[in-house]
């Protein structure tokens, strides 16, 4: 055995061709000696990574985007489960009104909305407004009356766009401002007190819309500026032989004719009637006007004129003054204004009650004591025995007047009483529709 000369051997029979092959097959080196079969295997080193690639800015930069990319997925999940949370119909069964008091934040309202039923999801509601970068106070109080199966949506707009619940109360034509007051204060969902009471005539009478907790004071006064608005545009177009002056004059008369009937179709002659007697200088003879002058804003007698109040001097009685009474005696409607400022065109001087809620209207003295004569006829007939057993002072004075005295204090003076009718105004308001 030659030990020694293996390792030659091996060296020299070592082909390149076998070289070759275990280098390109396996890469294995074959060893020289047996220390060289005994070494281990060198493995070449992996690369290392460039500089720029372990630069602390590239790798925070790395993070950065890992961070962004995970939360903008996290953010499109959530605004579409949300978009659809947004849209979906809510949990409402039906129809409902809720009162959003002043000065409640987000998260305050949408507490109130899911107690009451309005919304189910509250995080939907309070994302949506922050999405929409909204603010406390872009979301309004108010009463509001939300849909059955209002979205979230729904809910939000109807909120941010105000749409309160509108309330509405009607003043009747013909009432003073004293017993407008009253039914103002009557309301349980206006608020507030009205400081004092306005002066008579300058509020219109009309239905107005108000949302609950508008102030009376408020009222009043989106009262007054239709008032002054409506007569101003009233007063551009009247008549040129209207005998008034100004548009004061013109709601003073309009406030009698108000008064004085409660047939839309009898206005313009009514008014003719007190238009024609002011250009010839004669006295009103208003019933409405004694009444006034008694029982001021209060409105109402409660019973028949008598006899003795129908000479008892007060500013606004026109049997005993002459021309217009200082101020109106009521608020007049659009109608009475537009009636007194653009009256029928006739002679007519006299009007007497019909006994039917009406009025007969007569140009001649002689007729219109037919007129009352079928009057008195009319009422004999209805009336009972207890009314003719009444006291003289409390049977109303037209009763009692039946050939009209003569009034000296007028020009050209028409026969006392000459627009006559029954002193009981009272009832024909009651008839009419006019308190």
């Amino acid at each position: 055995m030659n030990l020694g000369s293996s390792p030659n051997r091996d060296d020299e029979g070592t082909r390149p061709s076998d070289t070759g092959a275990a280098s390109g097959s396996s890469k294995r080196y074959a060893p020289r000696s047996p220390r060289a079969a005994l070494e281990p295997e060198r493995v070449p080193e992996p690369k290392r990574p460039s500089r720029r690639a372990r630069h602390p800015i590239v790798i925070a930069g790395n993070a950065v985007f890992t961070i962004v990319l995970v939360v903008v997925i996290a953010a499109g999940i959530a605004l579409s489960v949300g978009k659809k949370r947004f849209e979906e119909p809510g949990p409402l069964p039906g129809e409902k009104t809720v009162n959003i008091p002043r000065g409640l934040g987000v998260r305050d309202i949408s507490e109130l909305l899911m107690r009451e039923g309005v919304i189910s999801q509250q995080w939907v509601f309070i994302g949506s407004v922050a999405l929409l970068k909204m603010r406390d106070q872009d979301l309004k109080f108010g009463e509001y009356r939300f849909a059955k199966s209002a979205s979230i949506r729904d809910v939000v707009d109807t909120l941010v766009e105000g749409k309160v619940v509108q309330h509405a109360i009607t003043i009747p034509e013909g009432l003073t401002s004293e017993q407008i007051v009253a039914r103002l204060m009557e309301n349980p969902i206006l608020s507030g007190n009205i400081k004092e009471i306005p002066k008579e005539g300058t509020l219109l009478p009309e239905t107005y819309g108000f949302p609950r907790g508008m102030t009376r004071e408020q009222l009043i006064q989106r009262m007054q500026q239709a008032q002054r608005r409506v007569v101003q545009e009233i007063w551009e177009r009247r008549s040129p032989e209207v005998p008034v002056k100004t548009p004061e004059d013109l709601v003073t008369l309009a406030s009698i004719v108000e008064k004085e009937t409660g047939k839309p179709e009898e206005r313009s002659r009514v008014a003719a009637v007190f238009a024609n007697r002011l250009k010839q200088r004669i006295r009103l003879q208003s019933d409405p006007t004694i009444i006034y002058g008694l029982v001021g804003g209060k409105g109402t007698l409660g019973r028949p004129i008598m006899r003795s109040e129908i000479d008892q001097p007060t500013p606004y009685n026109t049997y005993t003054i002459a021309g217009l009474p200082p101020g109106p005696i009521a608020n007049p409607g659009r109608a009475s204004l537009e009636a007194t400022a653009n009256p029928a065109r006739t002679k007519e001087l006299f009007f007497v009650a019909d006994g039917t809620g009406g009025h007969t209207f007569s140009e001649t003295l002689d007729q219109h004591q037919r007129a009352v004569a079928r009057l008195r006829q009319l009422e004999q007939q209805q009336r009972d025995p207890a009314r003719q057993q009444a006291p003289a002072d409390q049977v109303p004075a037209a009763a009692q007047q039946t050939v009209p005295a003569p009034e000296p204090a007028v020009a050209n003076p028409p026969p006392r009483n000459s627009k006559e009718r029954p002193r009981q105004p009272q009832a024909k308001r009651q008839t009419s529709g006019q308190q």
